[in-house]
């Protein structure tokens, strides 16, 4: 029998976020502008900072630009705790738009200043979270599509399957080459294949291992 990896709930939505951001434009007298510099600031609590919709994650270039923290920009990163908050600017004086509840989930980093990074979420949303609270070590993706894969004992279609893995289901990288069409993975306490288009957390073509 072919057993079911099923899916959490990721994240919630932020109370009076509308309210929130309204007053601190107001004491502000202006918002950030896409092209200004970033303000700099350090957060007590490591929380995070959104501003929503977004494109889904495209290509990194081969030769991509670095950032203040020597890393590549855009680049993958995973959540480093169970319980973080998206903001709509880089510091804790930004309202929440989203609170974040699933350690290991992956964002991809847009921008960053040396404290902040600004990320985008599997669904496209986007904001700020502080450099703390992020993890650059620990490779994870999310389960995307319209209906449940198969988790193969290799990369190849015709495998035989491991277990069902649901769309929303987190899974650790464990393998990705570069020119194939699928990536190991450890989903709950089973370890396959799965399409790497299946997955968010991961570019085509990007090698991990």
């Amino acid at each position: 029998m072919i057993r079911s990896v099923d899916p959490k709930p990721y994240r919630a939505r932020a109370a009076l976020v509308a309210l929130s951001a309204m007053l601190v434009l107001a004491g502000s007298g202006a918002a950030l502008a896409q092209d200004a510099p970033v303000p700099e600031a350090m957060s007590a609590d490591g929380e995070e900072a959104a501003a929503e919709a977004g494109a889904p994650a495209v290509p990194a270039p081969e030769d991509p630009p670095l950032g203040p923290s020597g890393r590549p920009l855009p680049r993958f990163v995973s959540l480093g705790s169970d319980h973080i908050n998206m903001r709509t600017g880089p510091g804790t004086r930004y309202p929440v738009t989203w609170v974040y509840k699933r350690r290991g989930l992956p964002l991809e980093v847009v921008r960053e200043t040396n404290d902040w990074r600004q990320v985008r979420d599997p669904e496209g949303a986007e904001g700020w979270v502080h450099k703390m609270m992020l993890s650059n070590s620990r490779r994870m993706a999310l389960v995307v599509g319209d209906t449940p894969h198969m988790l193969l004992r290799r990369p190849d279609p015709g495998a035989e399957a491991v277990a069902r893995v649901e769309p929303g289901v987190l899974v650790k990288l464990l393998q990705c080459p570069r020119d194939s069409a699928h990536c190991r993975v450890e989903a709950a306490r089973f370890q396959g294949w799965l399409p790497r288009e299946a997955l968010w957390g991961v570019y085509p073509g990007e090698d991990v291992d």
